[in-house]
């Protein structure tokens, strides 16, 4: 469970009520929900999907294996896990790999949903309203858990690296894509530069919404650093932690194996 509501958490560089939290990001991903993609390949240059490339490369998806994805989104975690299992040389002598995509966010399902390249997977791709804090899972029911660019917005991120580890069967894999530290403090600068001074204005811009971009690039600052982050991980009972560092820090896959 997560954190008392009469606590305080960050949304941003703001201090908000716990109880508070969930649904401002909420109204965040409710606005930007209909330009998503296409403000992550304009804020990234398209760079965001070579990391999802190199997150779908460790994961090495598998027939038979069930993914949860979760603050999923528009489905590119889900959709590329299920192309790269199908394309296994033992595909169609196992059962096909399935896939949830599980977001807090309705508007973002919905606008994953409304993408004609998903319609292939039919069944077994499915999409589920749910908070990454209290998954609405039974225990040991998947065989990998990924999450990318969305532990960062949920309230509580011990209480929903112990549902990661509570759903995953025994000997399942936890995988995060998320953005990072850059590996030196000159980098960091101008990294710093772009993200507050471009993002903000290119949200405004294309999808008629600064304030949300502030807040997004607000909460990328607030992000631990690699290893405070892996800490977490471990606390939350995964083994075998480590992270890999992507364009010099600006993103980061951690993962860990439950035991």
């Amino acid at each position: 469970m997560g954190q008392s509501g009469d606590q305080e958490t960050s949304f941003g560089f703001r201090t908000v009520k716990t109880g508070e939290k969930a649904r401002l990001v909420r109204s965040v991903f409710d606005s930007v929900a209909s330009k998503y993609d296409l403000m992550n390949d304009l804020m990234s240059g398209g760079v965001h999907r070579i990391w999802k490339s190199v997150m779908l490369d460790r994961i090495a998806p598998m027939p038979g294996e069930a993914l949860i994805d979760v603050a999923g989104g528009t489905g590119d975690i889900a959709a590329g896990f299920l192309k790269r299992a199908d394309e296994r040389p033992s595909a169609g002598t196992k059962p096909p790999a399935t896939a949830v995509v599980c977001d807090i966010n309705y508007e973002m399902l919905k606008a994953g949903e409304a993408r004609a390249d998903m319609a292939r997977y039919g069944e077994r791709l499915t999409r589920v309203t749910g908070d990454a804090e209290d998954l609405p899972f039974p225990d040991k029911s998947f065989d990998a858990y990924t999450i990318a660019f969305g532990i960062r917005n949920v309230t509580d991120m011990e209480a929903a690296l112990r549902e990661a580890w509570r759903v995953l069967k025994p000997g399942g894999r936890f995988f995060c894509l998320e953005f990072s530290h850059m590996a030196t403090e000159g980098l960091q600068k101008i990294y710093d530069a772009y993200s507050f001074n471009v993002i903000p204005k290119l949200g405004e811009m294309v999808a008629d919404d600064r304030e949300s971009y502030q807040y997004l690039v607000e909460s990328i600052r607030r992000f631990p650093a690699q290893e405070a982050f892996a800490a977490k991980i471990r606390a939350a009972g995964f083994a075998r932690v480590k992270y890999e560092n992507l364009t010099a820090g600006v993103a980061a896959i951690h993962s860990g194996w439950r035991v």
